[in-house]
């Protein structure tokens, strides 16, 4: 195979030495860290100099009937879900806005629409927990100064507030990312069917239901997907406002965070990996039933 590529190009086989780095980098910091890791979650280890003790699958047997495993997927599920489709919404108008031609500094505001992505996530999450601290938090003195509120809200000591505040923060960090994604989508659609359209006097509604939402099913459906891969492996936001527990009530444990804190906070290296497989496996899952929608069969059906 790699002869018939490189047939009549003497110089063809130097592209294998330039990729060679890339496999290097992902056998050491990818494949490795994942073969080590299902090694160990068979094993019983608490990070000391003593030897992993083998265990074979009782780590698996106790995560099946570990219920805070379950309640950090439902939490990650339930963050995910109240970002994402706002996300998908606000994404969808702004690229629909500025891609129309009479809209005047559109440079402008896809900039300002993308900067927040560019922040760290623990630099906003640190943001966010100082504006809505119940004592000196900008936002209780705005409610209360504006007489919406009497006295100081508890908001991370709520379980729905908590929640939607880190929902709300990861859609205002990534809408300007699906933003940019469903622009370079809208632009990619031939400009000849807008013109035909608007010819048999169709309305800018009609040309969005029926043009521009149909063609762009394989962008949203590929935006979805790897939104699921980044929402399944949230952790920053979360651990920086709820100051690593969870709390409140381990509402804000995510799948990740469980991940880190049983591994590294509590010294349950064997279990800590066997949840990380867990992890994996599920989103493996999510993913590939994902793509088979994805598949382009079934987007243009």
């Amino acid at each position: 195979m790699f002869k018939s590529l490189t047939k009549g190009d003497k110089y063809g086989h130097y592209g294998y030495i330039f990729i060679i780095p890339f496999f290097i980098v992902m056998s050491l910091f990818i494949i490795y860290p994942i073969i080590q890791t299902m090694s160990l979650s068979l094993t019983e280890w608490d990070g000391s100099i003593i030897p992993p003790k083998f265990v074979g699958l009782q780590n698996y047997m106790e995560l099946v009937k570990d219920p805070l495993f379950y309640k950090s997927v439902a939490n990650t599920w339930i963050i995910w879900i109240a970002n994402i489709i706002p996300q998908m919404l606000f994404g969808l108008g702004l690229a629909v806005l500025l891609t129309d031609r009479k809209m005047k500094g559109k440079e402008f505001f896809r900039a300002v629409y993308y900067l927040p992505n560019l922040i760290t996530m623990a630099s906003i999450g640190a943001l966010v927990y100082f504006m809505f601290d119940w004592k000196s938090g900008s936002v209780n003195k705005i409610l209360m100064g504006l007489n919406i509120i009497k006295e100081e809200f508890y908001w991370f000591q709520d379980i729905t507030a908590s929640r939607l505040i880190v929902s709300f923060t990861s859609w205002w960090m990534w809408f300007g990312y699906t933003m940019i994604i469903f622009m370079a989508g809208i632009k990619a659609i031939p400009e000849d069917l807008y013109e035909a359209a608007h010819v048999d006097g169709a309305s800018k509604w009609q040309v969005f239901w029926n043009i521009t939402l149909p063609l762009l099913k394989p962008i949203m459906l590929y935006q979805i997907v790897t939104s699921v891969i980044g929402g399944l492996s949230m952790y920053d936001i979360p651990y920086v406002v709820s100051s690593g527990t969870g709390a409140p009530q381990d509402s804000l444990t995510t799948m990740v965070m469980y991940v880190y804190g049983t591994a590294f906070r509590n010294f349950h290296y064997g279990y800590g990996s066997a949840i990380g497989v867990g992890l994996f496996i599920h989103i493996i899952i999510v993913v590939a039933i994902a793509f088979k929608f994805v598949n382009p069969k079934n987007v243009y059906n």
